[in-house]
């Protein structure tokens, strides 16, 4: 009966710790999860340590004060005999864990897979003019992370109903909302206790941020988030997904909003397509509703429009290592290096057509100065594009729109990949010591001494549209038009700190709004005045290059 009860207790024991232990570690119950297996060879440990435990109580339980060691040594004797067999039994399993991993991953090395781990990503040779198109300047995102952290701090320090019980989340997932670059992040509880006074009603807001006006809404919701990273229990978004989905491997868990605002959580899966844990990629994607908790797995060729980031950043970014690597086979990449390439040390992300897409420049392993091309990546189907575009390195480039402010110190942030004037263009904004965004900056992919600077982005692009033409470069027809004619109507108004000119010709229904800056006669411009103007028109939008006053 003794014997009976002690194995009970063994067994309640077992599934307390082990079921505690798979509480908190939320290991998929999946054989090509390396979690799992690291669940696996705690759960062997800790049986056996309870075991043990229990043994040992066993032997002085009972025993009188004065301590009888012959019969307490007989005990452990009896004990150890019996103890060797779950020891065995546990150890097994700890051997034969141990074989099928390293077994798994020697057959899922890069060694014997070299081609395989090349084809993880296909790029497509891409035209950069043609699928690239010109933005205009409200366009441009001028918004990076860090910015976007800043200015949704400040928002939330406004809210005195929200500031003292709630924090912001440090997510800011760029996406696309209504045709417009945004980063949003929900707020979560600012500790236990104030979770216990909020909880019921869930996280009342996000924070969006548009990234080229930088206007940041804090969003108040109807119904609260009631699942998030912030919570506890089972409603910790990471908790409910795996009891969900207890053989999902998931990776990253982006916070998005759909087309109507409604938060949710895009759990993205993880599959390997080499060897049983190698050739990371993903397979689908969960769609979690915060508010409702409702969820729903897609396919990843299935993930409706709305959603914007499924793949990873660094997973596209790996596999893209994978692919300059593997080009010519495991061999080369070790010895010689004929036509290995790699990514540069950096990404952004680009909105074009309602996706987000990655960007990131590819160099030569045996050069740091200069890109051979760059790549766009769609984060939510994967496509990727190359673009033949030799110039400067990213880095570089950053370095020397730097140099045109060095004596203000400041700092270039990673730049983002534009079309301006149908030729590649890096533009960036460039930061004091306190991280403040000061001037903006395009610099000329090609030619990357060509930099236009400015403390707006008009200002900077019209610097640097001035700069190429004082370099010969050449601009395309479709990206400049020539109208003369003479000023029927001109007025004047300031925009972003900077005095502005609304000018009307004769016989021509646009409207031109030209900076000040742009000609030094411009003050002095009056109806009557014969001009020639240089200007490009993207949907409707007309931007001026140019002004002659004749």
């Amino acid at each position: 009966m003794k014997k009976f009860t002690l194995a009970i207790i063994k067994i309640l024991l077992s599934a307390v710790v082990l079921f505690a232990g798979y509480w908190f570690m939320l290991p998929p119950l999946n054989l090509r999860s390396p979690q799992f297996y690291s669940y696996l060879i705690f759960a062997v440990i800790a049986v056996l340590v309870i075991c043990a435990f229990s043994d040992i109580f066993s032997v002085f339980k009972g025993t009188k004060v004065v301590v009888d060691n012959e019969k307490i040594t007989t005990r452990f004797i009896k004990k150890f005999k019996a103890f060797k067999l779950p020891v065995k039994i546990g150890c097994g399993i700890l051997a034969v864990v141990a074989i099928f991993f390293l077994v798994g991953n020697v057959i899922g090395a890069q060694f014997f897979n070299a081609s395989r781990y090349n084809e993880l990503i296909t790029m497509q040779d891409g035209d950069f003019i043609a699928e690239v198109s010109e933005i205009s300047r409200e366009q441009i995102p001028v918004v990076d992370k860090d910015t976007a952290s800043r200015l949704g701090q400040r928002k939330l320090g406004e809210m005195s109903d929200l500031v003292s019980q709630f924090e912001i989340e440090e997510i800011y997932t760029q996406i696309n909302y209504n045709g417009r670059p945004v980063r949003v992040t929900p707020l979560r509880y600012g500790d236990a206790i104030k979770w216990l006074n909020n909880q019921k009603e869930g996280i009342p807001a996000y924070i969006m941020v548009d990234m080229t006006t930088q206007d940041t809404s804090l969003i108040r919701l109807e119904n609260g988030i009631k699942y998030s990273e912030s919570e506890y229990f089972m409603r910790n978004i990471r908790r409910k997904l795996r009891f969900e989905y207890p053989t999902k491997i998931f990776g990253d868990i982006s916070f998005e909003i759909d087309d109507n605002g409604t938060p949710y959580w895009v759990a993205s899966t993880v599959e390997y397509k080499i060897g049983l844990f190698s050739g990371e990629d993903i397979g689908g994607a969960v769609l979690f509703d915060a508010q409702t908790g409702e969820s729903k797995y897609y396919d990843v060729a299935d993930v409706p429009t709305w959603v914007d980031q499924v793949y990873e950043s660094d997973m596209v970014l790996q596999q893209l290592v994978y692919n300059g690597k593997y080009r010519s086979g495991w061999l080369n990449s070790i010895f010689g290096q004929k036509g290995v390439l790699q990514p540069t040390d950096g990404y952004n992300y680009l909105a074009i057509n309602d996706d987000v897409w990655l960007y990131t420049g590819i160099t030569s392993v045996t050069s740091d100065e200069s890109n051979v091309g760059f790549v766009l990546t769609n984060l939510r189907t994967k496509e990727t594009r190359y673009y033949a575009v030799p110039g400067a390195e990213e880095y570089s480039a950053m370095s020397s729109a730097q140099g045109q402010v060095q004596h203000l110190g400041y700092r270039a942030t990673f730049p983002l990949l534009l079309n301006v004037a149908d030729r590649p263009t890096y533009f960036m904004a460039l930061k004091d010591s306190a991280g403040l965004v000061k001037m903006y900056a395009f610099v000329d992919v090609q030619q990357y001494q060509i930099v236009g600077t400015g403390n707006t982005v008009e200002e900077s692009r019209i610097n640097y549209l001035s700069k190429l033409k004082t370099e010969d470069v050449q601009l395309s027809d479709k990206a400049q038009q020539n109208i003369s004619g003479v000023v029927d109507k001109i007025e004047s108004a300031v925009v972003e700190g900077n005095t502005c000119y609304y000018i009307k010709l004769t016989d021509s229904d646009k409207i031109f709004i030209v900076e000040v800056n742009m000609n030094d006669k411009l003050p002095f411009l009056n109806v009557g005045n014969e001009i020639e103007i240089a200007y490009s028109e993207e949907n409707g939008k007309i931007t001026v290059n140019d002004i002659a006053i004749k």
